[in-house]
């Protein structure tokens, strides 16, 4: 049991399950706040145009409510959720192509052994000091 509760916390306090627990709370607090802005911002002004909140839309048949209306602001918070998803991955993502375009260009050059200029890895000679580069 010891082994099992000690594998357990070396588990728990990798750094990518942190990661992970730190994004989902990060998540459920961000979906409130989405959800208050189409709950209390959005339904009201799109139900301007029929006299009521949005999110009161009711379609009785037969005995039952369908209540669209509910449905619709559910709708809104998944695309507003998704949208903000959307740009924040993009983000990340040029983020680390930044990352890759950098680490290519440093490959692409090398340094002057005589002045420590920068110059196409294929350079035969330096341009900063005219020395003669000869491959190795």
């Amino acid at each position: 049991m010891k082994n099992f509760l000690k594998e357990f916390r070396t588990f728990a306090l990798r750094g990518n399950v942190m990661d992970l627990a730190i994004a989902f709370i990060i998540g459920a607090a961000f979906q409130n706040v989405v959800k208050s802005l189409t709950d209390d911002i959005i339904s009201p002004i799109l139900g301007l145009f029929a006299k009521t909140d949005l999110s009161n839309f009711v379609l009785p048949i037969f005995g039952v409510e369908i209540r669209y209306g509910s449905f619709l602001t559910a709708v809104i918070n998944f695309v507003i959720m998704a949208f903000v998803i959307f740009f924040m991955i993009k983000v990340v993502n040029q983020v680390a192509n930044l990352k890759r375009t950098k680490k290519t260009v440093e490959e692409k050059t090398k340094l002057c052994p005589y002045c420590y200029t920068e110059i196409p890895i294929k350079a035969q000679r330096c341009p900063n000091c005219t020395t003669s580069l000869a491959r190795d």
